[in-house]
C-alpha cells in the first residue's frame, strides 16, 4: 500500500512538471520576440547559431514534457475530468474569437489584433491560475482512494 501511494505521489509530481512545461513552452512562443531583441544575429555558440540552440533546447523540453505526460495519462484523464465543464466551454469560446480576431473576420486589422492577444492573454491567465491554484496533495489523495 505504501509503495502504491508512493507511486502516485510520483505521477502526480510527473504531471505536474509535464504540465509546468507545457505552460512554459507556450509562454516561451508568445514572448518569442525577446530572443530577436537581446540576441545578436551573429550569435554562435560551439559553432551553432542561437536559433538551433533554441531549437534543440524547445526540442527537449517538448519531448520531456511529453513523456512525463505520457507516463502520468491515466493522472492526465483524472485531471481532465476533473475540470469545470464551464471552463472548457470559456476556454473554447475564447479560442474561437482569438482564431476570428486573427484572420480578421469581421475585425479590422488593429481591432483583430488587439482582440486576439487580448484573447490569448486570457487563456494564459486561466492556464496560470488554474494550474497554480492545482491543489496536488488533495487531488492525489481523492485519485488515491479512487484507484
Amino acid at each position: 500500500m505504501l509503495y502504491a501511494i508512493k507511486s502516485h505521489l510520483n505521477v502526480a509530481r510527473y504531471f505536474w512538471i509535464g504540465a509546468t512545461l507545457v505552460f512554459l513552452s507556450a509562454l516561451r512562443r508568445e514572448l518569442s520576440f525577446l530572443s530577436d531583441a537581446l540576441v545578436p544575429e551573429d550569435f554562435v555558440f560551439i559553432g551553432q547559431s542561437y536559433d538551433w540552440w533554441e531549437d534543440a533546447a524547445l526540442l527537449v523540453i517538448t519531448l520531456t514534457a511529453l513523456g512525463l505526460l505520457i507516463y502520468a495519462r491515466r493522472y492526465v484523464w483524472a485531471v481532465l475530468k476533473e475540470v469545470p465543464k464551464k471552463l472548457y466551454i470559456v476556454t473554447a469560446i475564447l479560442v474561437v474569437v482569438q482564431y476570428v480576431a486573427e484572420n480578421e473576420m469581421g475585425f479590422s486589422t488593429v481591432s483583430g489584433n488587439i482582440i486576439e492577444e487580448l484573447c490569448e492573454v486570457i487563456i494564459y491567465i486561466i492556464a496560470f491560475v488554474y494550474l497554480w491554484r492545482f491543489k496536488l496533495d488533495d487531488f492525489n489523495s481523492r485519485f488515491i482512494h479512487k484507484s
